[in-house]
């Protein structure tokens, strides 16, 4: 797992100065309308918003954005629209498999951004059940190294259900199940750690190692793929080596 995560997590650290920042925002803000529609507009009260929140915090998206983003989606403010989540199932070059997930108010739009990038970049769309049967829906929480140690992070989280905590290099990853994950996520701000980002993802069973051709295809594949506005999340089962992830990243 661990190419998979380094390589999410270069991209958040690379996320707010990002030449698409722009586009990574609106995400960040779709989330949080659809997240006060769903539970509300309280954050204590919804730890859903609450993470959206703390997500867009952390990819410095202005408070004005965020403030209006949930009196639309709690229907204070006039302006929300009906986003649905549809996820789509494929398979990149070398048979890394893919899942998409989109948040969206048009679905021809996105199943047409999303078909159209699969197969233009080497990949192509797989039936619903032949793909997502490989992921497990796991909670995520990606906490900076700074001076913590290994024990540090364990400590605070292992009453509170995390699973592992995995060292990737510059920060740890705390998995556990997708319900324990507000949990988690308390009990590390509870013991004053600070955390990069805190979700819920699809973590592969098995993964397909590649070399620095096959990395650079999927990489191009899934920019592709996240260029559409209704394309929030793309999991996929790659394995890449440090040593490539890190010729690649500079």
């Amino acid at each position: 797992m661990s190419g998979h995560s380094k390589w999410a997590t270069t991209k958040h650290k690379k996320a707010v100065i990002d030449a698409k920042r722009g586009k990574l925002f609106a995400k960040l803000i779709k989330n949080i309308e659809v997240a006060a529609r769903t539970g509300g507009g309280d954050p204590e009260g919804n730890p859903t918003l609450y993470d959206a929140i703390q997500k867009a915090k952390k990819s410095s998206v202005p408070n004005d954005n965020i403030e209006r983003a949930v009196k639309r989606g709690s229907g204070l403010e006039t302006g929300g629209a009906d986003y649905q989540t549809i996820m789509y199932e494929g398979y990149g070059p070398n048979g890394v498999a893919m899942l998409i997930e989109c948040l969206t108010d048009n679905r021809n739009r996105a199943a047409s951004d999303v078909r159209v990038a699969m197969t233009r970049n080497g990949g192509s769309m797989a039936d619903p059940g032949s793909v997502s049967y490989m992921f497990s829906r796991k909670g995520v929480v990606i906490v900076p190294k700074g001076d913590l140690t290994e024990d540090d992070v364990l400590g605070a989280v292992l009453d509170a259900g995390a699973e592992e905590v995995n060292d990737l290099g510059e920060s740890f990853e705390v998995v556990s199940e997708a319900g324990d994950l507000v949990t988690v996520r308390k009990s590390l701000q509870d013991a004053g750690i600070d955390y990069d980002s805190a979700d819920a993802n699809f973590l592969p069973s098995v993964q397909v190692a590649l070399d620095e051709e096959g990395a650079r295809k999927i990489f191009k594949l899934i920019d592709a793929l996240e260029d559409s506005d209704d394309v929030q999340n793309v999991f996929a089962n790659f394995d890449v080596p440090d040593e490539i992830m890190e010729k690649i990243s500079a």
